[in-house]
């Protein structure tokens, strides 16, 4: 009986509505979604090509920009080509085994993005900090152990959460008035108590984001404080340099993210739906479309890398 009831209250799939109200709008909305998404593709496909084939860019600081590179991928590949399926071809239907995948890699790897950026700052903090023993202490066995255990903290924290999701009894309907299958958007058309999902969602922003988040504050502090004693200024202006590119990382991925989840716990209210959803969206889109143009304009290696390529190929072709 138990199982019968387990059954019946378990829809075999969901419908994503996209942005409830601006339906009518789906096909412009779509345009800035794919060309953010492109650029997200091909500047992070981009980025991996360079560190992978070009021994200058085999560092530590590179490695890690490999990691956040991949988890953008993921992250926005997760989600926005359904998105566009559902806007241009009104391909609405996502079965319940499919919104909870996508689910999964949707939250995990935004806490991943969190603890890469993390582990990014202590790259810079070792750089700047123990210059001498930088090669030393961020060796490749390190690097990729601090990248599996960043990995595995997502995966352990996010599993439950798409458990508890999973036992939930759906009986009033199965539309989602969202893009993707967000957490909380999916238990909301739930009948059942949703406060364990609401606390444990809650839970792990705010110690993930707040963990991370002072490891990225300690980290810049005793940079802060070894740069301004350095004595001459060229030295302090190229540290500085180096950690520019990590800063707007840190500004567009935790500036959307502070947005929305305050938004949605808080102000879901005053603000129209349609404003979260779009906001939630740009939350996956603005991190993996803006960082491989930061990394490119702003990291001196990699423009150089880049135009040796473009050189190489030139010559190439007029040979």
């Amino acid at each position: 009986m138990i199982l019968l009831n387990q059954t019946e209250t378990t829809p075999v799939s969901f419908i994503l509505n996209g942005i409830p109200g601006l339906e009518d709008m789906h096909v412009w909305i779509s345009f800035p979604f794919c060309s953010m998404y492109a650029v997200a593709v091909v500047g992070n496909c981009g980025l991996l090509y360079l560190i992978f084939f070009e021994d200058s860019l085999h560092r530590s600081m590179y490695y890690f920009l490999a990691m956040l590179s991949l988890t953008d991928l993921v992250m926005c590949t997760a989600s926005i080509p359904k998105t566009l399926c559902v806007f241009w071809f009104y391909l609405k239907e996502i079965s319940f085994s499919d919104c909870l995948v996508q689910m999964f890699f949707i939250h995990t790897f935004t806490v991943m993005e969190s603890g890469v950026l993390m582990l990014m700052a202590l790259d810079r903090y070792v750089a700047i900090c123990y210059p001498l023993h930088y090669s030393t202490i961020l060796t490749n066995p390190v690097i990729a152990k601090a990248g599996l255990a960043t990995f595995l903290r997502a995966v352990v924290l996010i599993i439950p959460l798409i458990f508890i999701t999973k036992q939930l009894p759906y009986c009033r309907g199965n539309v989602i008035h969202h893009t993707y299958c967000d957490q909380l958007s999916v238990a909301k058309i739930s009948c059942g108590n949703i406060k364990v999902n609401v606390v444990y969602g809650l839970m792990i922003a705010l110690l993930i984001g707040g963990f991370d988040i002072l490891c990225i504050t300690v980290s810049y502090t005793m940079i802060l404080r070894a740069v301004v004693s350095l004595s001459s200024a060229d030295a302090r202006q190229k540290a500085f340099s180096t950690c520019t590119a990590h800063i707007c990382a840190i500004i567009f991925s935790y500036g959307p993210a502070f947005f929305c989840f305050f938004l949605n716990r808080f102000g879901s209210h005053v603000i129209h739906p349609s404003c979260l959803i779009i906001m939630a969206n740009i939350y996956l889109l603005l991190p993996p479309t803006m960082n491989p143009v930061v990394y490119g304009v702003k990291t001196k290696q990699i423009r150089e890398c880049v135009i040796r390529i473009l050189l190489r190929s030139k010559d190439e072709k007029h040979n």
